[in-house]
């Protein structure tokens, strides 16, 4: 429990510092808010209604989920654990932390819009 704190605190940090997960394009923020891009609990951006998205849209979230990737492996090495432990991590604050009328996906892969 304490490492998992200790981990958590350490990825509150990390994920302040990484521009790249907490401050998204203005076009996946849009996408978001509308529900056809969401947070999900791996830690990467997923579609709700990929038919909604256009390919610039795509384009920018496999590049998200790309940066997103890399700062997990970094944390995941700096930290001693895997790269999934780390994405989890992450998620739970990104999914928690979405706003209200955002879409998110829980565990067991349902998409929820966030009261």
């Amino acid at each position: 429990m304490v490492k998992k704190t200790i981990l958590m605190l350490t990825a509150a940090g990390a994920l302040a510092l990484s521009g790249a997960v907490a401050a998204a394009s203005p076009a996946i923020e849009d996408a978001k808010a509308q529900c056809i891009v969401g947070e999900q609990s791996d830690g990467y951006l997923g579609f709700i209604d990929a038919s909604k998205a256009d390919a610039n849209l795509k384009r920018e979230v496999r590049a998200n989920n790309q940066q997103r990737k890399s700062i997990y492996a970094d944390f995941a090495e700096k930290n001693g654990i895997t790269v999934e432990t780390a994405a989890a991590i992450f998620a739970e604050q990104q999914v928690n932390g979405a706003p209200s009328g955002q879409c998110v996906r829980d565990p067991s892969g349902v998409w929820l819009r966030k009261p």
